[in-house]
């Protein structure tokens, strides 16, 4: 399994938005889930100190990701895209009764917090989510690591993520909501 690219600048790191899949051969997948209700199915993917979520109803998709400025992506289907810096919200509206919002923001902490983080979400990870470690990439003790909390209900799904960036003492949190009215 190839190493992921961790030592990116956070603020360097882009948010993008598409209303169509991106295919699986551009990442490094650590991890994967899939999800159904009725009405939708959704791809989840943990890609090192990022992720991809596609979530599919019907002909729509739209697909949220975090990836580093020199990743290959497709311009067709392009929504939105922007750079991690500071706090931000999104929301949008697509044809055919699909929402989507999501907020996020760059957390820098101390090495203590850094760690009680981790020790954190990886016991909430026990019963829920994806968590992938890097414990070879660790700088100083911490370890790089992502964390993937989704909750599939009937109309809605909820994805809270968590990439954190030990050379940065830093740590990327998103909420994200895609809702089918």
């Amino acid at each position: 399994m190839d190493t992921p690219k961790v030592n990116v600048a956070v603020s360097e790191l882009i948010f993008t938005l598409y209303q169509r899949p991106v295919h699986p051969e551009l990442f490094n997948i650590y991890a994967r889930r899939t999800l159904r209700t009725d009405h939708y199915e959704a791809t989840v993917w943990a890609t090192g100190s990022s992720h991809v979520v596609s979530v599919f109803s019907g002909d729509l998709c739209l697909t949220e990701l975090i990836c580093s400025p020199s990743q290959v992506l497709p311009r067709r289907g392009l929504v939105e895209r922007f750079q991690f810096r500071g706090q931000r919200s999104h929301k949008c509206t697509l044809a055919r009764g699909l929402s989507y919002m999501t907020d996020f923001q760059v957390e820098k902490m101390s090495a203590n917090l850094y760690r009680q983080s981790h020790i954190d979400l990886e016991r909430f990870a026990r019963n829920r989510g994806i968590m992938v470690k890097f414990p070879d990439m660790a700088i100083g003790g911490l370890e790089p690591f992502s964390y993937i909390d989704f909750e599939a209900r009937q109309k809605e799904l909820h994805v809270h993520a968590f990439h954190a960036f030990p050379d940065q003492v830093a740590i990327i949190k998103t909420q994200s909501l895609f809702d089918f009215h």
